[in-house]
This record gives structure tokens, sequence and C-alpha cells, in this order.
């Protein structure tokens, strides 16, 4: 059995001290003088004894409180990228994130960091006078810098796939399983040849799940003649190159981040339109089949995730990184072939 870390009871049994004075000592307050403080803090860090400071915090709080609950502080950062606005995905995350905070006793404190606006140094300051030690980092466009930050003092989540460093525990959308879920879906509904569109940016910073999951799919099923995604690096080359490459390939179903697709498809005006998917609920402006990415349960997975790395006192950059992935889910829509119908080419709307 390995020995139990050292804690506070220990060290004053080791220095012959009384728990209030090392507590004082460890925390530089109280009536002890500076020698005191050097030999416990000495002997503390031979012991390696680590403070839990969301306990102290417990504890600091229920003193000045007597008693009432506890209520601890998470920050939400969101990191400012000035040419690419964020979407209503990162707002979905921190609403599931402030939810489940509050069923756990905390708080969301929000802030804003990068060029123009709040620095990384000022956030780390504003943290440490609120006793604030859980970090959730919201999704990037781009691979994400995070190295502004001393996480020693910190556990942090970061809620997409790739940064620059440091790299931390994370929670994201499945992308390449709920890839595999939809075409499964779709094959059962009869479709054979669907198409997917892409930017290649957006495929690169999910390390191409999706489209790695879609021709994983494609060359499973065996089938001749697969249709290659139709990927670019900007959206006006992906509408432009849309037209010669549905007509090339005939999909018989069409997935895509973009609802302008739908206009798209019409304009081809196909005789028989094929079945739409949109990779995201939250980018509809019109009834359709989707994915849902279950933004609210990653930020509450997220929630979860931090406060349970504080409550066990692992702060810092992790040693060994862990990914937690959540599953999109199916939303039905008039753009494909009901379940019910499917063998008989029931009617959909495009």
């Amino acid at each position: 059995m390995e020995p139990r870390p050292p804690s506070i009871n220990t060290l004053a049994r080791a220095l012959g001290m009384s728990r209030t004075t090392v507590s004082d000592a460890l925390r530089g307050k109280g009536r002890v003088s500076p020698a005191t403080i050097r030999r416990v803090q000495s002997a503390a860090k031979a012991a390696g004894y680590k403070p839990n400071p969301l306990v102290a915090h417990v504890l600091g709080s229920i003193n000045r409180s007597r008693g009432n609950a506890f209520h601890g502080t998470l920050a939400v950062v969101d990191l400012f990228e000035p040419d690419h606005p964020h979407g209503p995905f990162p707002r979905e995350l921190v609403a599931g994130a402030r939810t489940r905070a509050a069923e756990m006793g905390f708080s969301i404190a929000e802030f804003v960091v990068g060029p123009n606006r709040l620095p990384w140094t000022r956030l780390d300051s504003i943290l440490q006078s609120r006793g604030a030690h859980g970090i959730i980092v919201l999704p990037a466009w781009f691979a994400a810098d995070l190295s502004g930050l001393d996480w020693s003092r910190y556990a942090g989540i970061y809620t997409d796939y790739v940064t620059t460093g440091p790299q931390l525990h994370s929670v994201s959308p499945d992308h390449y399983g709920s890839m595999l879920s939809l075409l499964q879906i779709l094959e059962r509904r009869g479709y054979r040849r669907p198409g997917l569109l892409l930017q290649r940016q957006r495929d690169e910073r999910i390390g191409h799940r999706q489209s790695s999951a879609f021709s994983a799919f494609q060359t499973k099923q065996g089938r001749d003649a697969l249709i290659p995604p139709l990927i670019t690096d900007e959206y006006p080359q992906l509408e432009r190159e849309f037209a010669p490459w549905f007509r090339r390939h005939r999909p018989d179903v069409v997935l895509s981040h973009f609802p302008e697709t739908r206009d798209w498809i019409r304009a081809c005006t196909p005789a028989i339109p094929p079945g739409f998917v949109l990779l995201n609920t939250l980018d509809r402006t019109y009834p359709c089949a989707a994915l849902d990415l279950q933004p609210r349960v990653i930020g509450a997975r997220a929630v979860e995730m931090v406060v349970g790395q504080i409550l066990r006192n692992e702060l810092g950059v992790p040693a060994w990184p862990s990914r937690t992935i959540v599953e999109a889910r199916w939303v039905e829509g008039p753009t494909v072939r009901a379940a019910a119908h499917a063998a008989a080419g029931g009617e959909l709307r495009v």
C-alpha cells in the first residue's frame, strides 16, 4: 500500500507544533514568526506536502459564513480571434457549464483573453484574488496557444482538439464516431452515394476526423466509384466548385456544415433531389435533418472534469493528457427519407 500524502496534521506532529501554527505558517498568515514560517515551509517541501486549494477555500468560506453552502468559482476563457468570430456553439457550451456548475455548488466567471482583450497575466491575478483554481477554455478556430498562463496553480480543461501547448485534458465532440453513426443511419434509409462538403481548415482543426470517418466507412462498404469529399480552402471556393462536383458525382445525399447548400442543390435542378444533412443543428435556418453536437453536455462534462481535478489536487499541466468525447445526436428532419418510408423511397423536401 502506498503511504498517504503528508497532511497538516502529520507535519504538525513531526515538528512538535500545533496544527494551527503549521496552517498559519504554510499560508504566511497569523501570529507566526518569519523563522517558524521558513521552518514549516521547508519541512513541507521536503515531505512533498501539497495544499489542496479547494479544501482551503471551503474551510475559509465556512468560517466566514458559519456553515452556509460553499460556492467556488470556475473560470471560462474565450480566446479572442478578431478575424474569426465565434458562433453559437461556445455560448451553448457555457450554458451547459453554468447549469452543471450551479448543481455542484460553483459559479462561472467568463473572461475573454487575446489581442486588445485581457492578457493572460491579468487573468492570473484576477483568478488568484478570487481563489479560483479551475479553468475551462472554449473552442478556438485555430490551434489554441495556452502558454501565456502559469498553469501550476490551476486545473484546466480544453473543449476542443488542438493546442500549440500546453496540452490539457480535453472534452470535445466525437466527430469520427458521429460521422460513422450518421452514415449508418443514412445507409439504413437506402442512401448509397453520400457526398461530403468541408472547409479544409475546419477539417484540419479536428484532426481530419470527419473526412477520415467518411472515407473509412465508404471503403469498408466496398462500393465502386466512391464519391470523393469536396474540400476547399475557403467558403467562396466551396460554393463555386459545388455544381461541377455535384453534376459529376450525383450524390443521393449531401452532408454539409452550411445551410446554403440546399440552395446550391436546387440550383443544379436534379430530377430527383438528393437528401441533405446539416452537420450542426445550431446552424439551421430552416427545418432539416441535422446532427446535434451536444454543446451543453460538453460544457457539463468540462465542469465535472475540472472540479474532479481540483478535488484530487491535480493542478498543473497533466503528464498524460486525456480526451473525453461526446457523440452527436441524430435530429430528424424533412430533408431525408424517414426511417419508416426508406424502403418505399418516401417523400422528402429539399
